[in-house]
């Protein structure tokens, strides 16, 4: 492990130097060598040749040295203001792309013909622009990513079908005017809106009636999901429903008691929830010491030690049966819960655990379970519930008292349901250091 540290520790170090010798070939020498026959300069000096091959090495050589979780920070950071400036170059460089870009060509007679200065700084810039574009996705809690999808899908889809019937017809034409002729080479706007239209539309009708894919982000469904889990979420196990509007079309079956459902938020439906599904309509549901009362009867739960990671320290852990589900959960019988062990380390009373996620051991040192403190009969989590209404449903988190689900803001109706969590296909969480960002072991578990 020292040695791969090392390794990556002088990647680093060589970082700036490669890619500006790269920058420079790519940007400086490149257009000023000869073309080979396809139309692409020719291979430089060996040293700009190696620095390209370096390149993708000590970026990861920077990653790792300096930290995924703090890059990707700073790039969220700056994400902001990038991303504003995305839309209006995008569209620029797409107008001179398809339509200004050909006639330069035509009246120059040369397909090759160089664009103006201020269109290679656009075209340029253009590629940091969508990847702050990306970022501010990817770090967005209320995206609503089908409608991406149906945006790019018919934008694509109007620029390929209008260049196609009417453009390209107009452009070959001029270019065979011109003496010599001039054979262009399809605007890279139209080769892109031709790439991505059938991927667009097919990713969104996948997404919206067959599979989607959602990241954990909480300890809420803890032991069952760790944050960090990318789960695929099946949207036909209760109905299928258009894209965007939501409204449901055909009803493929119903929610069942013990579901690990994906639902929108509902105070904020702009935002999707994970949790277990508990009531169903015309359901009386009560949560003593973290069990499950259910129209009277007490869901069994059977003891199976205590549950540490570092993170959390001695919680209770549990396997309870409901419905056609058998899974585990985790509980702290106490008046407030887990306390956090920076607090209680502050008075001298205890060492802090050792825990190897950033944020938890920032804010918190880890969670402790201390059952017993001050009124032993009462525990935080305690709730009894009215009857859940017709349409609606009750959804608590297998972390019992680390959840924020139906017991602090209410039923989710059946129009917020997006679909039932089935299986994990990765894990990946920048909170943890080094390798452990990766969690191999939770791939292509099934979820109960």
């Amino acid at each position: 492990m020292l040695v791969i540290n090392l390794l990556f520790l002088v990647l680093s170090y060589l970082a700036v130097p490669v890619i500006l010798i790269a920058l420079y070939d790519h940007y400086i020498l490149a257009p000023r060598r000869p073309r080979n026959a396809e139309g692409q300069p020719v291979p430089g000096h060996q040293v700009a040749r190696i620095a390209n091959f370096m390149v993708p090495f000590v970026l990861i050589g920077v990653v790792f040295t300096i930290g995924g979780r703090q890059i990707f920070a700073w790039l969220r950071e700056i994400a902001l203001p990038l991303a504003w400036a995305a839309l209006p170059v995008g569209l620029w460089c797409a107008i001179d792309s398809w339509l200004l870009a050909p006639r330069r060509q035509i009246r120059a007679k040369d397909p090759e013909a160089r664009d103006p200065a201020v269109m290679r700084f656009a075209y340029t810039i253009l590629p940091a622009l969508v990847l702050a574009v990306i970022v501010r996705m990817i770090s967005a809690e209320s995206l609503d990513f089908s409608l991406v999808l149906l945006v790019l899908s018919v934008a694509t889809g109007i620029v390929w079908g209008i260049d196609h019937l009417a453009f390209r017809k107009r452009r070959e034409a001029a270019a065979a005017a011109v003496t010599p002729p001039v054979t262009l080479r399809e605007p890279g706007t139209v080769d892109y809106a031709r790439s991505f239209f059938p991927v667009a539309f097919i990713v969104l009708i996948v997404r919206a009636f067959i599979f989607e894919p959602f990241r954990i982000p909480s300890d809420s469904m803890m032991p069952t999901l760790l944050d960090g889990d990318f789960i695929v979420v099946n949207k036909y196990a209760y109905g299928l429903r258009l894209p965007v509007i939501d409204k449901k079309i055909v009803d493929t079956g119903s929610p069942q008691r013990g579901d690990v459902v994906v639902f929108r938020y509902p105070p904020n439906p702009s935002i999707n929830y994970i949790k277990r599904l508990v009531g169903l309509p015309g359901d009386r549901v009560e949560v003593h010491d973290d069990q499950l009362i259910i129209n009277g009867q007490p869901v069994a739960l059977q003891s199976s030690g205590l549950y540490n990671d570092g993170c959390y320290v001695d919680f209770r852990l549990s396997v309870e049966k409901l419905g056609e589900h058998t899974h585990n959960v985790m509980s702290c019988h106490a008046t407030f819960g887990w306390q956090s062990s920076r607090h209680i380390a502050a008075d001298g009373t205890e060492s802090l655990s050792a825990c190897g996620r950033d944020k938890v051991a920032r804010e918190y040192g880890s969670y402790l379970c201390r059952e017993g403190v001050y009124n032993p009969d009462l525990d935080r989590g305690n709730r009894q519930m009215d009857v859940v209404p017709a349409g609606f449903y009750l959804m608590i988190g297998d972390n019992r008292d680390n959840s924020e689900d139906s017991r602090s803001w209410g039923l989710v109706p059946d129009k917020n349901l997006v679909g039932k969590a089935t299986r994990i296909w990765f894990n990946f969480d920048l909170e943890r250091s080094g390798w452990e960002i990766f969690n191999w072991r939770r791939i292509g578990h099934a979820i109960e």
